[in-house]
């Protein structure tokens, strides 16, 4: 069974497993802050909770921050992390998907190849060059040309293509927009 929780600062929602969903309404530490019922929208879009606490002997503030998705995969799936693989991601790219099938640890390239695009082009690994597109791809932190294309499609297909081949599974694929 899934669960369905509300955020507090947005019109969405975090998806969570009911065995998760049972551990965060259960443990007494998450249910005296109200975990379930605090969680936020984070600007990195992730669910969060963060609650301020006035530190023993007035001494200032201190912020907790428990980042959702972390959270659920240090509990639950801690015997998938290894040195290499250590950041949480979801699978299908929603970040409000908590649900454990969606949750994996990858390592850090993976996590930067598939981080959200700030290409101009709209495309990961595409730039405009005058009238023309540019495909580029990243290999051991070395930026590769793939060649020229007349639209930046066919430049994020190139690209596509060239991240099939080179990372499999963990490459990141543009979603391609037909014209």
């Amino acid at each position: 069974m899934l669960y369905k929780v509300k955020l507090k600062n947005a019109d969405e929602e975090v998806i969570i497993d009911d065995k998760v969903y049972e551990y965060l309404t259960s443990d007494p530490y998450l249910v005296k802050v109200d975990f379930i019922n605090n969680l936020r929208r984070h600007s990195s879009g992730c669910a969060v909770f963060q609650k301020t606490w006035k530190k023993a002997g007035g001494g200032g503030y201190k912020t907790e921050t428990i980042y959702l998705h972390k959270m659920i995969a240090e509990k639950f799936l801690s015997d998938t992390k290894t040195k290499e693989r250590r950041l949480v991601g979801a699978a299908n790219g929603n970040k409000l998907d908590c649900r454990l099938e969606n949750l994996l640890y990858r390592s850090r390239s993976v996590a930067s190849r598939k981080r959200k695009t700030s290409s101009k082009a709209g495309y990961t690994g595409v730039y405009k060059e005058n009238n023309r597109y540019r495909a580029v791809i990243s290999i051991n932190r070395k930026s590769v040309h793939i060649g020229m294309f007349s639209t930046a499609e066919e430049a994020a297909l190139a690209y596509n293509k060239k991240s099939k081949e080179l990372y499999g599974e963990d490459g990141k694929l543009n979603l391609v927009k037909s014209k």
